[in-house]
Order: structure tokens, then sequence, then C-alpha cells
């Protein structure tokens, strides 16, 4: 099924800050927080075995109970399997460092095995409180977690999690399955394979207007072309994008705050704001079925509705192109 017919909308609900992401967020304000999205109407959330060892599926499956089921949608991911043992000492989560140092301090194995799949599935269910998932990522096949290894971390998720959720797609147990990732690689490889057979792919980081050359010019085309469908997480370059401190879970370089500036100025001369930018500049690409800023506080919902709608002159993405702030084939909501 193509994912633009599972998702029911543009915007969706990226959980990962209900794990913990950078600080400790108080319970009832992570609650809010999910309640705010549902009634603005948002009905896809994602979420992650990974986010502070199951504290998002948790924290989600509580605010949504009693919502009814066949309303929303929810994508999760495999290849991390959480234990009820406790974790002595730092978590290696490579380039991620201590993101979610705040979480639950259960131990999370990395495990791309058919049969840690399966588990997978089955206790993110009970977290998440619902009898089924709709979409499953497999999570962080990549450089950014594996370094040098990750060909190999690859070819163990295409013998066990690639079959497995290939066969629970065929047999209806989920809707679509594909990789959820920070870097554009793997995308490109399981796409060049003839067998199992992605629908879909979350791509974290790397479609933003900070970020998007490599995307757009080997990802994007044979996404579109096969009639699958690109998620887009984390739009906002991990904050830098609106001024936040840190770019890929690490402080921005010196070149990546000149760019934000450059943009920052373009959208203060056309007045509008640097979220509706980098919103509305993802959802631009056809390959892209829906972007899902992450949210942490209940007030950064409306922030997110209102820049989905903001009307942005064509000026804007004019003069962005022209000052070679965006790829010079990336397509443009209104620019002529």
């Amino acid at each position: 099924m193509a994912l633009k017919d599972i998702l029911p909308s543009k915007l969706g609900f990226g959980a990962a800050p209900l794990g913990n992401m950078f600080r400790d967020i108080p319970e009832a304000e992570a609650r809010a927080t999910v309640e705010a999205a549902w009634n603005d109407g948002i009905r896809y959330f994602d979420n992650a075995p990974f986010y502070g060892a199951g504290l998002a599926e948790i924290r989600m499956g509580a605010a949504l109970a009693g919502k009814p089921r066949d309303e929303y949608v929810i994508s999760t991911k495999v290849g991390r399997v959480v234990l009820d043992e406790i974790e002595d000492g730092a978590r290696d989560n490579g380039d991620k460092g201590g993101v979610f140092a705040h979480g639950r301090p259960n131990k999370v194995v990395n495990d791309y095995s058919e049969d840690a799949t399966y588990r997978s599935i089955e206790d993110s269910l009970k977290r998440l409180g619902t009898d089924h998932i709709d979409v499953a990522f497999v999570h962080d096949v990549a450089q950014d977690f594996y370094g040098d290894e990750w060909l190999s971390v690859f070819e163990s998720a295409r013998k066990g999690a690639f079959r497995a959720l290939d066969r629970m797609r065929d047999e209806g147990v989920i809707k679509a399955w594909g990789l959820g990732v920070n870097r554009v690689e793997p995308i490109e490889l399981l796409l060049e394979l003839d067998e199992p057979r992605p629908d879909a792919f979350l791509l974290a980081g790397r479609y933003t207007l900070l970020d998007h050359d490599r995307a757009l010019q080997r990802v994007m085309p044979l996404v579109a072309e096969r009639g699958l469908g690109i998620v887009v997480g984390g739009p906002y370059s991990s904050g830098a994008l609106v001024g936040g401190p840190n770019f890929e879970y690490a402080p921005a370089t010196p070149a990546i705050l000149d760019k934000v500036a450059r943009i920052n100025a373009l959208a203060d001369r056309h007045g509008i704001s640097m979220k509706a930018a980098g919103l509305q500049f993802a959802l631009a690409n056809p390959a892209v079925a829906a972007v899902i800023p992450g949210a942490s506080r209940p007030g950064r919902i409306a922030e997110d509705r209102a820049a989905l709608e903001e009307i942005i002159p064509g000026g804007f993405w004019r003069d962005l192109r022209a000052a070679g702030l965006v790829h010079p084939d990336a397509p443009l909501p209104t620019a002529d």
C-alpha cells in the first residue's frame, strides 16, 4: 500500500522528545503535548523503542488510550529491543551521544534478526497499548550509529528484519515497512535490491533547508519513480534552523550558523517564519508524504500548524534560490 494512502495528513507528530530527548520532561507536560496534537487534528504519530528506552511509547500509549484506534496511524521501529535489565554505565549511541540520557535506565540491545523483529513489534504493541502497528521502520542501520560496520549491520537486517517485515506486510499484520534512518546511503542500498520490497522511508535531517543535496539527487527521484513515499523527520535540523544551538544532535558549526543567518535574513525581509520555510520546503517535494516535527511542549503544536498554513510569497523562494541557499533542482512551493 502506498504511504500516501496510509497517512491521514501531511503533518504528523514525531515522538522522540517524549523519550526525554535532551531534557527530563515532566509526565504532565508530555501528556499535554500529545493531547494538544490530537486536539489540533494530528492523526499520525511516529515512535520508536530507542526513544528513552521505551519511554516515548509508554507515554504515547497512555495519552492515546481511549481514542478511536481506527482514527489514527502509528509507525514505530525495530532493531532495538528494550530489556528489563538496567543499564550500567553510559550507552554507546554513536553520533547521538547522550541524547536520551534522561530516558528510562533499561538496557537496549541492538538486534536486527527475525526473532528480535517479532519481539520488538510485540513489545511496542504492549507499550503503546494498541493491537496493531500501521508502519514499521528498521531503525538506524547507518553510519551514524555503526561507523565502518554499518554495511554488516545492514546485511544482518536484510536477512532478518527486512524479511520478517516483508512477510508481516504481505500477511496484513502491518500495512507498510521501510527504513528509518538519518543517512541516505542505506536507502540507496535497499532500493538497489530486487528483494525485499519496502514501501516507505523515514529520513531524518537529510531533507531540510540546511541539508538536502544528496537526498534530492540520489533518493527522492527513485522513491517517486517507484510510487513509494518518504516521511521527513527533523525538518528543523535538531533545532538549528529555528535558532537552536544544535545541528545533528551536536553543537552547530560556524558554517551552519552562517547559513541559518542568511536564510533568516531573507525570511525577515519577506516577513515569514523560519518554521514555515522549513516545513513547506520539505513538503514541496512530491516524494514526501508527511513531515513529523518533534514536540515536547503543547505550544509547539500550534506553532507547527501555523507554520504549515502560513502564506509564503514566491519572492522568498526565488531569493533563496538566487542566493544559492537551496539546490538548483529542489522543488519549491510557489517559485516561478
